[in-house]
């Protein structure tokens, strides 16, 4: 076989023609131009089967609140780790799950450090215990942020951190401590 020199590549367009050139130019301006229009076109939020799990990453489950939909544009699942954005009513519910090898004392002062680092955030009251219906044992509280209200939990299972965040009107925020007691760890075998 023969090799193809850097000449050949850049008379290449000469050798197609104008109208295969122009041809080739319009699907390139196509993609590059009308599949970021199709993407802002379809919604950011799918729906969720009610009472199934979702899968968020790293074999870590979550029974998605009543009502909600998941927000793609803010949800990542995957093998090691995983982000999921859930969002019902006024309230935004994410459920981050990432490689760590601290202990839970350091996770929780990790997660609050996260919390007062948004501008306007502080952590409200004393952090509590909190355990799942699947055995996973952690701490939640409260933060504020303004004119909206917020609930943190945190976890650590073998080897992963899985962080709960869910923020919105207080009135609003009923559903989540039924929705972190869904939560579940399934190690992968």
């Amino acid at each position: 076989m023969g090799r193809v020199t850097r000449r050949q590549l850049t008379d290449l367009p000469g050798t197609l023609g104008l109208p295969v050139a122009l041809a080739l130019a319009s699907i390139l301006a196509a993609l590059a131009f009308g599949l970021p229009v199709l993407d802002r076109a379809l919604p950011a939020e799918r729906p969720v089967t009610p009472g199934e799990p979702y899968r968020v990453g790293a074999g870590v489950t979550v029974v998605p609140p009543p009502g909600a939909t998941l927000d793609v544009t803010g949800t990542r699942p995957g093998e090691t780790r995983g982000t999921a954005l859930f969002r019902t009513g006024g309230v935004s519910y994410t459920i981050d799950v990432e490689p760590f090898t601290g202990n839970l004392t350091e996770a929780a002062v990790r997660l609050r450090q996260r919390i007062t680092g948004i501008s306007g955030h502080q952590i409200t009251g004393t952090q509590l215990a909190v355990s799942t219906a699947g055995g996973l044992a952690g701490v939640q509280g409260g933060y504020t942020a303004g004119d909206r209200d917020g609930r943190y939990a945190v976890f650590v299972a073998q080897g992963l951190i899985i962080e709960v965040m869910v923020s919105g009107d207080d009135a609003d925020l009923s559903t989540v401590p039924t929705t972190i007691g869904t939560l579940r760890y399934e190690s992968h075998r």
